[in-house]
């Protein structure tokens, strides 16, 4: 049996080929034996899952195993956002959430995250823990679990809906009454994901024209990973373009991730939006805390922040690293270039429902501008355009091979440019003397290589990316 291991967002496998029943059980009982050992009284986890193949099955047998160890389990009675099982977990004090989801991955995949008490992903620490017991209970011959409803009977397993008090979290964090005065015109790609009766409900709640896509359920996807990339959201560009509206929003298979089209039809990078939401709520919240992007995150927050006197943190890629921040009070908003992102006073999990809304909201407010032309106006604030990219890199195995000796052996100059700082907190990241940089790190969720880079125009996004291919010879 292939190795399970949790990758920067929880563990994530093929249907039938290593996610499967027998192993959901696995993971199940060593988390189940974990929260028991952290715990003196009974320990209560929330337990949800997407709109994938099995999903329901596969949560449905982890709630067994887990109320058959002696953990409460609270099993939501439908498909649910992973923002929404982490503000659950900590609404009832939960000790944990677990989320059968693969996210933004392919539809052959499936997955589960784990959460902890604070709603957020848990740290590899406790990850690496588990993966240990799951290889150790491999040798041991399976407790049979009662039947479901035999739990349920019992109130060990408790169906809840906890769509309401998100929802009315939310009515508190953004603000309706703003966007229903701007009378916007919005469309809304679901993705076929967990954000139905979620996102496209709040946008009608504030007056808004409303136009949903792929709202069904589909375990297929349509054919390709729900992710809200450039790619994927081109059915939603063109209605955008065609039909008139103010917007175009997209949330990913599980609702963690987000994706913005403008007005005009263009896709508008995460990158690009951290910075356009940071700006928005210092200015309307009158937040002083600071902000935390992820190492792999364009510097064009931290352009923002410098203007305003706030603090940047930079963590390593992941949302854990980041959810410690807003769990601790530090930060305004945190996100990462991946399309993930939360604020002050929400979960320690990103939350791609939350970003939807707070774009219609800044929108709204800025009456009559488009999001480019808000970056635009942002770019004159900060001195100059600042452009971000990803790249993924599929190595050979001779390729992969010699890739650590050549992030040794790493050049003084750039592009014409000098390197003027080294950063190995996650992967490779040169900076240089004009602030440009590029970051080579390996997937913890796939089997590529990322290339990351910030430039000051398109050009030099194309001068970095081949003097990064030429460091890697790729």
């Amino acid at each position: 049996m292939k190795l399970i291991r949790f990758g920067t967002s929880g563990w994530r496998d093929i249907i039938a080929e290593n996610f499967t029943f027998a192993n959901v059980r696995l993971v199940a009982r060593a988390i189940a034996e974990h929260l028991l050992t952290e715990q003196a009284d009974q320990p209560q986890v929330v337990v949800g899952y997407d709109t994938r193949f099995l999903s329901e099955a596969f949560a449905a047998e982890a709630a067994a195993v887990l109320a058959a160890c002696g953990v409460r389990v609270w099993l939501t009675d439908r498909d649910t956002p992973t923002p929404v099982v982490a503000y659950e977990v900590i609404r009832r004090g939960a000790a944990g959430g677990l989320n059968i989801t693969a996210s933004h991955n392919p539809p052959e995949y499936n997955g589960l995250k784990f959460s902890g008490p604070s709603g957020g992903p848990v740290l590899p620490a406790i990850t690496d823990r588990i993966e240990k017991r799951v290889q150790e209970l491999l040798t041991q011959p399976e407790t049979p679990c009662p039947p479901l409803g035999e739990l349920e009977a019992k109130g060990l397993v408790v169906r809840i809906d906890p769509r309401p008090t998100y929802l009315k979290r939310l009515r508190e964090l953004v603000d309706l009454r703003a966007i229903a005065a701007a009378r916007l015109k919005v469309a809304v790609d679901l993705l076929y994901g967990t954000a139905g009766g979620y996102l496209d409900e709040l946008l009608r709640e504030a007056g808004c024209d409303v136009q949903t896509l792929h709202g069904s359920r589909n375990p297929g996807f349509g054919g390709k990973a729900p992710d809200p990339s450039d790619t994927n959201l081109q059915e939603l560009a063109t209605v955008v373009r065609s039909g008139g509206y103010h917007l175009g929003l997209a949330t990913d298979g599980d609702a963690d991730r987000y994706g913005i089209v403008d007005r005009d039809g263009c896709f508008i990078e995460p990158n690009y939006i951290l910075a356009l939401l940071l700006r928005h709520l210092i200015g309307t919240r009158s937040w002083r805390m600071g902000v935390a992007r992820s190492v792999a995150t364009s510097h064009l927050v931290d352009a923002v922040a410098r203007l305003r006197a706030v603090p940047v943190y930079e963590t390593k890629v992941g949302f854990k690293y980041l959810g410690e921040l807003i769990t601790q009070g530090k930060v305004a908003l945190c996100g990462e270039e991946s399309a993930g992102l939360s604020i002050f006073g929400h979960v320690p999990e990103k939350d791609g429902i939350l970003a939807a809304l707070l774009v219609t909201e800044m929108v709204a407010m800025a009456v009559g501008s488009s999001v480019r032309s808000l970056l635009n106006a942002l770019y004159a604030e900060v001195g100059g355009a600042i452009y971000a990219r990803r790249l993924n890199l599929h190595l050979t195995s001779e390729q992969q091979g010699h890739l650590a000796d050549r992030l040794k052996a790493l050049p003084t100059r750039v592009a014409g440019l000098a390197v003027v700082e080294v950063n190995r907190l996650d992967g490779t990241k040169l900076l240089l003397e004009d602030g440009s940089w590029f970051l080579v790190r390996t997937s913890g969720t796939e089997p590529v290589v990322r290339l990351y880079l910030d430039a000051h125009s398109e050009a030099q996004i194309e001068e970095l990316t081949a003097a990064a291919r030429a460091l890697l010879d790729v």
